[in-house]
């Protein structure tokens, strides 16, 4: 990567570090609920890659909008993301002990108040986008709109429970994998980019050109992902290994292994490619795509 790349990148992730301390800080009016707060905060925090954010700032930057405008909108996706692996770890779900090298919330603070901090954390990102100056009343609608159903039934949430669901069955294909993960992982990601367009103005075929480009990214994530589960080790991660295969899930690797699925994962990359390609002053997302690629944790 360039040391312009990771300049730039260490610009996002501090950025969104700032924003996210800012946006749940403990105030003389909510100090009664400070429990909650540092609890969100926890996970919150924690630390991670923080790519949806990037993506936002990043997608806005290039179709020439500003950051200020991005800010809520790029806080509000990494508050969603961060709720979504609260849930995620609790014992009703994927059972994780440990996330992001440390005890996952419901460890370290039980499970009741985990689940609560992560519904705080599913409904404070659009009372941050409503509020937000920055943006025009138009601009809000439309991403509130965009977020909440990438988020839902038809998103992230519809994604998990085909992911839960075939944990019992014997019978998962391709096509049933590419539905869950463009569902489960790619929604967040897609609406990350159109969220970014959004705050910059861009038209709608942009919009929707940045979303295809999501969508392609957010399956290599994934697949990725697959192969670190039984390539990677538990401290590189910051989260146990071999899980998928301990609660008996399909995925890539399950069903190609780990070559044939690494060249899924390369192929499907190479086409995020192209369709970045149709953008100016795509510099660093090209670096930003190859770098999610060849990542090890």
């Amino acid at each position: 990567m360039s040391a312009e790349f990771n300049k730039k990148l260490e610009e996002y992730i501090a950025y969104t570090e700032e924003n996210l301390k800012s946006y749940n800080s403990i105030t003389s009016e909510n100090e009664t609920h400070k429990r909650l707060i540092d609890a969100m905060n926890y996970s919150l925090e924690a630390g991670g890659k923080r790519i949806r954010p990037v993506l936002v700032y990043a997608f806005c930057e290039m179709l020439g909008g500003v950051l200020e405008k991005a800010k809520a909108p790029a806080s509000a996706i990494e508050m969603i993301h961060t709720f979504s692996l609260i849930h995620d770890d609790l014992p009703a779900m994927d059972d994780d002990d440990f996330r992001r090298g440390k005890p996952s919330c419901h460890k370290a603070y039980g499970e009741a108040l985990a689940i609560l901090a992560g519904d705080a954390l599913s409904v404070l990102p659009f009372e941050i986008i409503a509020n937000d100056d920055a943006l025009s009343s138009e601009q809000k609608v439309r991403i509130i709109s965009c977020l909440a159903k990438a988020v839902g039934r038809d998103g992230m949430i519809g994604g998990q429970v085909i992911d839960m669901e075939n944990e019992t069955r014997d019978d998962v294909d391709e096509a049933n994998l590419r539905n869950m993960y463009r569902n489960k992982t790619g929604q967040l990601i897609a609406v990350s980019c159109a969220m970014g367009g959004i705050c910059a103005g861009a038209d709608d075929k942009t919009i929707e050109t940045a979303s295809e480009y999501a969508y392609k990214l957010g399956l290599a994530f994934q697949i990725i992902d697959d192969i670190l589960d039984v390539t990677s080790t538990a401290q590189e991660l910051g989260k146990p290994i071999g899980s998928d295969a301990q609660e008996n899930k399909t995925t890539f690797v399950t069903l190609y292994g780990v070559e044939k699925a690494q060249e899924i994962a390369k192929k499907i990359t190479e086409e995020a490619m192209e369709l970045l390609n149709r953008f100016e002053n795509n510099n660093f997302l090209i670096e930003l795509t190859e770098m999610l690629l060849k990542r090890k944790n």
